[in-house]
């Protein structure tokens, strides 16, 4: 039977000795026969996680990480497996701190003599009630919970949750004296404004309070993860005693358990004073004294890397937090009585910034749990949602994933997920599959098929950058994999189409931030082209501190790098890919760079002969980590002890063993000829099962690699080249022609033929460039000498030259009056007979709009750009007054004008311009209503703008930004006609 279960791969040696199975207080044959079933479940795990091993030896004293290569993922499914076995409901602690299967058969016997602890399915008893105001003017997070806690201060803020009933709760006036305390220990140990302070405490109160203690007190925190086991204490300090350096932290606020291992830190950092506990901080508090805080100030650090190399710590102060707080509360529409339910580290920003800040801003109430409670029962988060009545909770999509793998349907019985209002899934790479099959099974439970909501974020922007809209559910791009593949271009695909790549749609940016794609020239691309996301907005940190050049890589002008793919399509962000060679494992992310640095630096290996990368697993909802290395060793031992060696550094440095290490011939791993390691080029290797072969059948393999990856590479240089060869192209016929049409526009005698000048030029450019211009519904505009009332949408400053050439009679358009100051522009704009209208002083413009109705009066048709802006995001923004106003008043027909492509062909803020096609829809005309009173005025101008508004939305193909107000850019940033 073990042969079998260990598929010839793995064997048990000893199983308990005499001491220990009387210590248990069992027989002998039960205590071996429960000790063999256990050791014999470890090793069908271990050989179904690492079925490549060669024969090796399990016994119960064997390290689960380093002799085993159980990740967080195997030890959950080992633990799983040995509860359903016996019965038996384990401790959660148990998933963290055992070092080997000895300490699981402990547990086991421990689980049999204890209580039951299942997990509890009635409801929660805690009421809340709605919340009065929300403080919007408060510049800082002191200043939020000053304010909670003096106007709600026994309102529940925290409650920490457990199986066994209610937990803790924590009001936001305890909140605040629990952190006073803290800040008040902390300032009677000399911290001064500004000084880092290191946290590594595990959920639960110490932590909140610890965190806002440091704040109160002038500190900036610095959230560092906690040590998963007591055995690696020693080696998780040292690997981050580069972020303590880096950020000079003074102090570091830990648990008892690690302050003898604090004196490591201090011998590495100089700056590094104390190693407290939160005991420790409240006894020896005095009198507290707040100092000023401003909304510039930093609010907190928040590192990206830092196992190994150059640690990178986003600076983000309170008004970058606050801003994206605001935005995302604006995004989900918080409610007042919603309940955020969360597993999520507190020391990541999803987790601190995303469910508890957000949360402590909207006095919304917080119900917590350790991620390890999570990890080792997914159904505790549902059943926490059920209990607690969540409406609110967010995780990395492998969460998602693990509740569909990990919890049996028994375990479901009477959970009701009604009241969880979104579940959103961010922070790593979203599956499409897991969306669906976890609305499918969890469907019959309460959860709504618009529950699902894919969200896009970063570090770097705090935490949330782009939202889909409420109520839309989880929407799929499905576009062709080899066109999008080799050109980069995202063309649909066909139902039919079984190869179709599938993109999730994360939405658009949220209110006041901006988001744009550029090829690798730092342009704009058009819609539906992969190129690099960028973004830009009130949440975006100002750099990592003190690493001048990660900082210099991170911005392009005012715009930041995300170091993503992504495409947009109507307005929507589609994230394709990731430039920067991060893997991210379980919401965990690992610099490859880094860790082949460390593996070739092992006896056997050679550095610069090591490929790190990662392997997208559908069936975890997260990636494998897989090690390459080159290697003369050929003996079975010699293989077995790397591999250790392998997984043991894994250990240490990332958190856990990669899930497959490769050990090749040398030569095998594929670089540059500049001597760099080619991931990509190696992952597809790997995937081919290429990597091993005999030389000969390899660099064949290689040679092929090679030209195929060189075809796309070619096809997407020739279209770069051919876009700026367009972009010249245009240039140079538009400056031939622009100087002939200026002197025609002045010199023609008629202003007919003055209209005409720019349309025949436009046309004329049109064609040479191969740009087709359509126009629809011509015979929708009133006949000639029959004067109404033009609106248009304005997406690109060449909307004005596409309607001349559209347009078979002219009408007047309606330009910003500081276009007078230029001879250049008054002069041809006042032989078309344009209409000056003055846009900041108030009275001038009322005088203006009052010409406008009177020239209407007397024949002739202004043409308005209602939307007043025009922006680079698509979309189409609200409708201003004037416009309808003018025809109410008049009581003149409107004719609406829809123009499409030109946004792609030349966006707001650039003169680069693209191919593409433009289409002009001239709509049906739309008369106002006869007037009874100065108040219908107003009436009849409203409906004739929505209306008006209805129409060109429909024709547009751009997302309505007056009903998404997240998506409408920044004022500041927007250019006036």
């Amino acid at each position: 039977m073990l042969h079998l279960l260990g598929q010839g791969k793995f064997r048990r040696q000893r199983s308990m000795s005499v001491r220990e199975r009387r210590e248990n207080g069992t027989d002998t044959g039960q205590a071996a026969e429960t000790a063999a079933r256990l050791l014999a479940m470890v090793c069908e795990v271990a050989a179904e996680l690492h079925p490549q091993r060669t024969d090796s030896a399990i016994t119960l004293d064997s390290s689960l990480d380093r002799d085993l290569g159980f990740d967080s993922l195997g030890r959950v499914e080992a633990l799983v497996r040995i509860e359903r076995a016996f019965g038996v409901s384990l401790p959660e602690n148990v998933f963290a701190s055992a070092e080997t299967p000895r300490d699981l058969l402990r547990a086991v016997f421990a689980a049999r003599g204890a209580e039951d602890t299942a997990i509890r399915r009635d409801r929660a008893e805690i009421v809340i009630e709605a919340p009065g105001e929300i403080p919007f003017g408060a510049e800082t997070l002191v200043e939020v919970l000053e304010w909670h806690a003096r106007v709600n201060p026994d309102r529940p803020h925290i409650q920490l949750y457990g199986d066994d009933g209610l937990g803790e709760v924590i009001t936001f006036c305890g909140l605040m004296e629990g952190a006073e305390k803290v800040a008040a220990g902390l300032q009677a140990g000399d911290l001064r404004a500004g000084q880092s302070v290191i946290i590594m405490l595990p959920t639960g109160g110490d932590y909140f309070f610890s965190f806002f203690g440091v704040l109160m007190a002038g500190g900036v925190p610095v959230p560092i993860y906690p040590p998963g086991r007591p055995s690696q204490i020693e080696e998780h300090l040292r690997r981050h005693a580069g972020i303590v350096a880096n950020c000079r932290g003074a102090v570091l606020i830990t648990v008892p358990e690690a302050k003898r291992f604090g004196g490591l830190l201090r011998s590495q950092v100089e700056t590094l004073d104390g190693v407290v506990t939160v005991d420790e901080l409240t006894a020896r508090a005095g009198l507290f004294v707040a100092p000023k805080i401003g909304a510039n100030d930093v609010a907190f650090l928040q590192y990206t890397s830092g196992s190994t190399g150059s640690p990178k710590g986003v600076v983000l102060t309170h008004a970058n937090l606050l801003a994206n707080i605001r935005a995302m509360g604006e995004a989900i529409e918080v409610k007042p009585r919603d309940v955020f339910v969360s597993w999520l580290p507190l020391y990541h920003d999803m987790g601190l910034i995303g469910a508890w800040l957000g949360n402590l801003h909207y006095a919304n109430l917080l119900v917590i749990m350790s991620p390890l409670a999570f990890l080792s029962k997914p159904e505790r988060w549902l059943w926490a949602i059920h209990r607690a009545r969540g409406t609110l909770s967010a995780a990395p999509n492998f969460a998602f994933e693990l509740c569909l793998r990990r919890i049996d349907d028994n375990a479901l019985e009477g959970l009701d997920l009604s009241s969880w209002r979104l579940a959103l899934n961010g922070a790593e790479a979203i599956n499409p599959e897991t969306m669906q099959r976890f609305a499918e099974r969890f469907g019959p439970y309460g959860f709504g098929a618009n529950t699902m909501m894919p969200v896009y974020g970063l570090a770097e922007c705090s935490v949330g950058l782009s939202f889909p809209p409420l109520g839309k559910g989880p929407v799929i791009d499905r576009i062709q994999r080899d066109v999008f593949m080799k050109t980069g271009r995202a063309v649909e695909a066909l139902e039919d189409d079984t190869r179709a790549l599938a993109m999730v749609n994360c939405g658009r940016p949220m209110t006041g931030h901006q988001i744009r794609i550029i090829d690798d020239a730092g342009r704009e691309v058009q819609e539906r082209r992969e190129g690099h996301l960028q973004f830009r907005g009130p949440s975006a940190t100002s750099g990592y501190l003190r690493n001048p050049r990660a900082t210099a890589e991170l911005f392009a002008g005012e715009w930041l790098n995300s170091g993503d793919l992504a495409y947009i399509a109507g307005g929507d962000v589609h994230i394709s890919g990731r430039t920067k060679d991060i893997i991210i494992r379980a919401g965990r992310n690992i610099y490859p760079a880094e860790f082949e640095d460390a593996v070739g630096g092992l006896e056997g290996l050679q550095k610069g002969n090591v490929a790190v990368f990662g392997i997208n697993d559908p069936a975890t909802g997260t990636e494998r980590l897989v090690v390459v290395a080159e290697t003369r060793k050929r003996k079975p031992d010699d293989r077995e002890a790397l591999r250790q060696a392998i997984n043991g550094l894994a250990v240490d440095l990332i958190g856990g063993p990669p899930d497959e290490v490769v050990l090749a011939p040398l030569r095998s791993v594929l670089k540059t000829s500049s001597g760099k390691v080619r991931r990509a080029a190696n992952r597809d290797i790997y995937e081919r099962g290429l990597i091993g072969k005999p030389p000969s059948a390899l660099w064949w393999q290689i040679t092929r690699l090679g030209l195929t990856a060189a075809g796309p590479q070619l096809r997407r240089g020739l279209s770069r080249a051919g876009g700026v060869l367009f972009a010249a192209s245009a240039t140079g016929l538009f400056a031939v022609l622009a100087p002939v049409l200026w002197v025609l526009m002045v010199a023609l005698p008629s202003l007919a033929w003055r209209w005409a000048a720019p349309g025949y030029g436009f046309r004329l450019l049109s064609r040479l460039l191969g740009i087709p211009v359509s126009v629809h519904g011509l015979e929708n505009l009133p006949q000639a000498g029959s004067p109404a009332v033009f609106v248009s949408n304005h997406s690109s400053y060449l909307d004005s030259w596409v309607l001349t050439s559209a347009l078979p009679r002219p009408i007047r358009f309606l330009v910003k009056a500081e276009l007078q100051d230029n001879w250049m522009t008054r002069i041809p704009l006042r032989r078309l007979e344009a209409e000056f209208v003055e846009r900041f002083d108030y009275g001038q413009g009322i005088d203006d709009a009052r010409r406008v109705t009177r020239n209407l009066r007397d024949g002739h048709s202004p043409l308005f750009f209602a939307e007043g802006t025009l922006t680079r995001i698509p979309g189409l923004q609200s409708f201003q007054m004037g416009a309808f106003m003018t025809a109410a008043e008049a009581g003149a027909p409107m004719v609406p004008i829809t123009i499409r492509g030109t946004r792609s062909i030349l966006r707001d803020g650039s003169w680069f311009l693209r191919s593409g096609t433009i289409t002009v829809i001239i709509g049906k005309t739309i008369e106002p209503a006869p007037l009874t009173g100065q108040e219908a005025l107003w009436t009849e101008a409203v409906k004739l703008r929505d209306k008006m508004r209805r129409e060109i939305l429909s024709q547009c193909g751009e997302p309505d930004l007056e009903k998404e107000p997240s998506l409408i850019p920044d004022l500041k940033q927007q250019r006036p006609i």
